[in-house]
């Protein structure tokens, strides 16, 4: 599917759930949030049917996210629907990796193409105060026992806070000289509890990074299914990435759509607007519905986000794209948090 700016749209993030066993600081409040009832989540089935009629438009890879998602219950069962689906390429997974060392043979086994861990820091205190009790050890723990499948490509997502050491990023960056994996350094986004967290910019981790391990040599071959710079350090089992979305915005290469857990379609994570599925799938509508809800959501993709945007107001601009009819009453900036939304 292409969008109005010719963009190819072929990649969907699908939340299963909004719950998660975390309270980071930048993504909720200590006390959680309130949590969406189980009959408003999107069953299994309901996910599978919307996947099986994206891919028929062109959507070939899946990303499943949270919330933390190994918190729902047989979530292999879902992979392998999912890998079932004709012109479905890959099913992945983003995991905070707390639960990871007891259910990765059953995700492997379902048709697992790859996974990522989220994991800001190394030192074990600070873990427990960022995540609010988190051990890091389970992390750990969870990234060996993904590492132990072969040809499972697993990759790191550390979002670096502004108060965090030089030290603690460099020893996270050295997961990928002694590992086979990937480390990516992502800017902080201004969603949710995000808002009122700072973090480094893409640029002062490369320049650290350099400062300790030399000149890196760019990586130019794909590595999955998003908009990371990867760089090679010599040395390094794995590679370095850099998602910068706020410093260096890539929309004009933006190739997703995201399904959040209550099954709001949404084409862009800043913006609060998108199609009602589960409104759709419930309502008994057809499957053609659904397509043309779909490709309505692909032609209101607006030409780019504004976070960080002095200017940046409560609604889109004109250029922006209109506001998807199936969708919520205003086209205003999202006001969930990540793990409502599936960021």
């Amino acid at each position: 599917m292409l969008d109005r700016f010719g963009r190819e749209i072929e990649y969907i993030r699908v939340s299963v759930t909004d719950r998660c066993n975390l309270r980071c600081t930048y993504c909720m409040p200590e006390e959680g949030v309130p949590p969406v009832p189980h009959a408003e989540i999107l069953t299994f089935d309901e996910i599978e049917r919307f996947c099986r009629i994206a891919a028929g438009l062109g959507i070939s890879r899946i990303k499943l996210t949270g919330g933390e998602p190994l918190v729902r219950r047989g979530l292999p069962v879902l992979i392998g629907k999912l890998k079932r689906i004709p012109g479905v390429k890959q099913v992945t997974l983003t995991t905070n990796g707390t639960l990871l060392k007891e259910q990765i043979g059953s995700l492997t086994a379902a048709g697992l193409d790859a996974v990522n861990i989220s994991l800001d820091t190394l030192d074990e205190e600070r873990y427990r105060q960022v995540t609010r009790g988190g051990i890091l050890d389970h992390v750990l723990e969870g990234l060996d026992a993904a590492l132990a499948y072969p040809g499972l490509p697993v990759k790191i997502n550390c979002v670096p806070l502004e108060d965090g050491t030089e030290e603690d990023l460099l020893r996270l960056a050295g997961l990928a000289e002694d590992r086979p994996v990937d480390v990516r350094f992502i800017e902080m986004m201004p969603i949710g509890s995000g808002k009122e967290s700072a973090g480094k910019s893409g640029k002062d981790i490369r320049e650290m990074l350099e400062r300790r391990f030399g000149q890196p040599e760019p990586y130019e071959k794909p590595l999955g299914n998003g908009p990371a710079e990867y760089v090679q350090f010599a040395g390094f089992q794995g590679r370095i990435g850099f998602i910068s979305a706020i410093s260096h915005k890539f929309c004009r290469t933006c190739n997703r759509l995201r399904l959040t857990a209550e099954g709001l379609l949404k084409p862009c994570l800043q913006y609060g607007d998108g199609a009602d599925i589960k409104a759709l799938i419930r309502g008994g509508g057809t499957d053609a519905q659904i397509e043309d809800a779909v490709s309505q959501s692909v032609l209101s993709k607006p030409a780019c986000h504004r976070f960080g945007e002095t200017d940046a107001g409560r609604s889109r601009r004109p250029e922006d794209g209109a506001a998807n009819d199936g969708g919520t009453d205003s086209p205003g900036f999202e006001e969930r948090g990540m793990s409502r939304i599936g960021g």
